[in-house]
């Protein structure tokens, strides 16, 4: 269940926290939808991307082989409902939450989250943690520190975040579905809640009237979306849980950047948060930077010709 870390597996990782960022900038074009129906659309247009993303990827038989563990292996089918579950959840938060207030309240959470991921990858899978990582994380842990002590209490959106979505990544490594296909599984799953969301929002048949360019912004909306949840599918195979966790907090970072382009600022006493996770996230370039050159150094082909010769 071990995996190996890769610098392709970083760059895809990276990859999609950009595109999570541009998500989060751009669900401010949708207006007048909610949070809910925004989570809707985006699960009822993701999925028909995704599966083109599965397809021409060649990661369709992940898909077929999860159909035939629902028939072989008993209790699947409830291990797939929870994931799908799980990541629903998560998937609608993110939406619902800045439109009711809870936007404090998450992004604390995804910032506990990569140091619960830590733990479950140490605890669970034995994953190996470098010096630097151990630094990246004493970094976050400060900043963390002084977010709780401004936010002074731990809400429900908090723990959703921090708890349910390293349960979720657990499950998918645990079960042998952390992959393409265990994604298109779980969005899948989620079709029938979001058709609800969307139904219960009015805009079905007047979506063109409420707005001219409306209908293509929600298309771009599943375009984006299947493309970041890819991309973080295709990047997980190739990082243990460790690595993949920290790099989650990249995300976070960039969504602070696109909140400031949109307006926002960040308040004095948040600025030690930001400048520990900041930190932390060049403390993993830095090691990033490092293993690069160690491979290339390892296979240069100079040293081959000395190692052959």
């Amino acid at each position: 269940m071990t995996a190996h870390n890769s610098t392709l597996g970083v760059a895809l990782n990276v990859l999609a926290s950009v595109l999570f960022a541009v998500m989060y900038a751009y669900t401010s074009l949708l207006a007048p939808l909610d949070g809910a129906e925004i989570y809707g659309w985006r699960i009822l247009l993701t999925v028909p991307c995704l599966t083109l993303m599965v397809v021409a990827s060649g990661h369709w038989p992940q898909v077929r082989r999860i159909f035939q563990r629902l028939f072989e292996e008993r209790g699947f089918w409830a291990i797939r409902l929870v994931s799908a579950a799980l990541l629903g959840v998560q998937l609608w938060l993110f939406m619902w939450a800045p439109i009711n207030g809870y936007g404090l309240d998450v992004s604390l959470g995804y910032f506990l989250m990569p140091l619960v991921m830590v733990i479950v990858g140490r605890l669970a899978f034995k994953d190996s943690i470098s010096r630097l990582q151990l630094l990246a994380c004493a970094l976050a842990a400060l900043g963390i520190i002084n977010q709780i002590a401004i936010a002074k209490a731990i809400s429900w959106p908090v723990l959703v975040v921090s708890l349910c979505y390293p349960l979720y990544f657990w499950l998918r490594r645990v079960t042998d579905s952390n992959n393409m296909g265990g994604l298109w599984f779980d969005m899948s799953l989620s079709l029938p809640v979001s058709l609800y969301f969307v139904l219960k929002g009015g805009v079905v048949l007047g979506l063109a009237g409420l707005a001219s360019n409306l209908p293509w912004l929600v298309l771009g909306l599943g375009a984006i979306s299947a493309a970041a949840l890819g991309l973080q599918a295709l990047s997980a195979p190739r990082l243990n849980l460790t690595l993949f966790g920290l790099l989650i907090y990249v995300e976070p970072v960039l969504l602070v950047v696109a909140a400031v382009l949109l307006g926002d600022s960040i308040a004095p006493a948040q600025w030690p948060t930001y400048l520990a996770i900041w930190l932390a996230v060049l403390v993993l370039v830095v090691e990033g930077g490092l293993s690069l050159g160690g491979n290339r150094r390892t296979y240069s082909p100079r040293r081959c010709s000395r190692e052959g010769g």
